[in-house]
C-alpha cells in the first residue's frame, strides 16, 4: 500500500502476483464482500444488525478515559485482555514515529503500549499489512479496528484456520469514514507547519472529543476544537468506499464501540462516554470480566431509537445504499456484494422521490 499524491493510501504493483493469489484478494476484500458474522441467541435490527446488548460505558481508569477517544472503552478492554492473559498482544494501529499524521499497524504487549496508542486517528491506513506476521506468532490476540478491517479477517477465516483459533476478540469502532491524509495537510498549510516537521499530531483524545493538537520541532504548535476542524462537512474528504459501506456500525466485531452525543454531534466537552454494541457471547463475557476487574464502568441501557439519534449519519446512510447502489450500477461501476445487510428492506424507508435523488445522484458523481 502506497500514499498517493491525493493523500489516499493504494495498492502498488507487485511482482510474482498468482491467479491464486487475486483469487484469494478479491474474496477477502470487504470493497468487494461483506458478511456480517451469526449470532444465533441475538436480538435483530435492520440498521444495527445483531446484537446482544447496547449500554453506555467507559473506562474505569480516570487516565484512560481521559486520553482516550470518547471514554476509553476499546483501551481499557485492550489493556483488561492483556492483564487477564485473555491476549498475548493487541493488533491495532499507532501514529507512525517517523510521519505522526500517518498511522501504522502495531502488536501492542502491554498495558502502557495500548494507551501509548490511544485515540482515533483520522486518515488513511492500512491496518491488516502485518496480520499474517501477527498469526505467524501463534499466540492468542485481539484486534482493534475499522468495521471493514474486521470484515476482511472474518472472510480471511474462510481461508485460514488460525483466524478464529488465534484471534480471541474483535473490538471495532462505529466508524464514520476514511478521510484522505489531504485533510490534516491542509490543516498544516494554514498554519505553517511543514509536514516533515511534526513532532506530534493527535485528532482526538484527552478530553471528550478533545482537541486535535499538533507540535513540531521547530516548536510551532496548534490546538483546534473537534467542533472547528470538522464543521465544513464538504471538507471531510471521506473515501469514495466510505460513503457506500454497508457496515461502519461493526457486524462482523463482538464488541463495537460508538460516540453518544444527541443529534450526533458534540456541543462540548464531558467526562468520556461511550455506547456499546456488544454482538457475541465472546462479547458479553469480556464486558462481565472487564467489570468485575475494575477496567469498564457500566451506564444505563441504550435503545436502538436512542442509539439511532446519537448516530443520524450512518442510519440515514444505511437507508440510502440500496438506492445509492442502483446509482453505480447505472453508471457501470462495482457494487459490493452486502446480502445479509438488509437493504433492500431498509430502501423502503425511502419515498419514490428520495429513492431517485439518491440513484441520480451517486451515478452523476461516479462519472465525473
Amino acid at each position: 500500500m502506497r500514499m498517493t499524491p491525493e493523500g489516499t493510501l493504494r495498492p502498488s504493483p507487485v511482482s510474482g502476483f498468482k491467479v491464486s493469489d487475486e483469487t484469494l484478494l478479491l474474496s477477502v476484500c470487504p470493497g468487494i464482500n461483506i458478511k456480517p458474522r451469526q449470532q444465533f441467541n441475538a436480538i435483530k435490527d435492520d440498521v444495527w444488525g445483531e446484537y446482544i446488548s447496547m449500554q453506555y460505558a467507559w473506562a474505569a481508569d480516570p487516565e484512560v478515559r481521559y486520553k482516550g477517544s470518547t471514554g476509553g472503552v476499546l483501551n481499557a478492554l485492550g489493556r483488561h485482555l492483556l492483564t487477564s492473559h485473555q491476549a498475548a498482544f493487541i493488533y491495532q494501529v499507532k501514529a507512525d514515529p517517523q510521519a505522526p499524521i500517518q498511522s501504522i499497524a502495531t502488536m501492542s504487549e502491554t498495558r502502557e503500549d495500548v494507551l501509548n496508542d490511544t485515540a482515533s486517528r483520522y486518515g488513511p491506513v492500512a491496518p491488516l499489512t502485518g496480520l499474517l506476521q501477527a498469526l505467524d506468532r501463534n499466540e492468542p490476540f485481539a484486534v482493534i479496528a475499522k468495521p471493514c478491517d474486521l470484515s476482511a479477517i472474518h472472510n480471511y477465516a474462510a481461508h485460514d484456520e488460525r483466524v478464529d483459533r488465534l484471534i480471541s476478540h474483535r473490538l471495532v469502532m462505529v466508524c464514520g469514514g476514511q478521510s484522505t491524509a489531504q485533510k490534516s495537510r491542509d490543516l498544516l498549510k494554514e498554519s505553517n507547519i511543514e509536514e516533515q516537521n511534526v513532532t506530534l499530531y493527535r485528532h482526538r483524545g484527552y478530553g471528550n472529543p478533545g482537541p486535535t493538537r499538533i507540535e513540531s520541532s521547530d516548536g510551532k504548535t496548534l490546538e483546534i476544537s473537534y467542533q472547528e476542524l470538522w464543521k465544513d462537512e464538504s471538507s471531510w474528504g471521506i473515501e469514495s468506499r466510505c460513503k457506500v459501506c454497508p457496515d461502519a456500525l461493526g457486524e462482523a466485531s463482538d464488541i463495537a464501540a460508538a460516540d453518544v452525543w444527541p443529534g450526533g454531534s458534540p456541543v462540548g466537552e464531558d467526562e468520556g462516554f461511550n455506547g456499546i454494541v456488544v454482538r457475541t457471547d465472546a462479547g458479553s463475557r469480556l464486558v462481565v470480566s472487564a467489570v468485575d476487574a475494575g477496567e469498564l464502568v457500566l451506564g444505563d441501557e441504550i435503545s436502538v431509537e436512542q442509539f439511532n439519534d446519537f448516530q443520524p449519519h450512518q442510519v440515514n446512510k444505511k437507508i440510502a445504499l440500496q438506492a445509492r447502489y442502483k446509482g453505480l450500477a447505472d453508471a457501470g461501476a462495482p457494487i459490493i456484494d452486502a446480502p445479509d445487510s438488509r437493504l433492500e428492506i431498509l430502501g423502503e424507508r425511502l419515498t419514490a422521490e428520495e429513492s431517485e435523488h439518491e440513484r441520480v445522484g451517486t451515478a452523476r458523481r461516479f462519472k465525473s
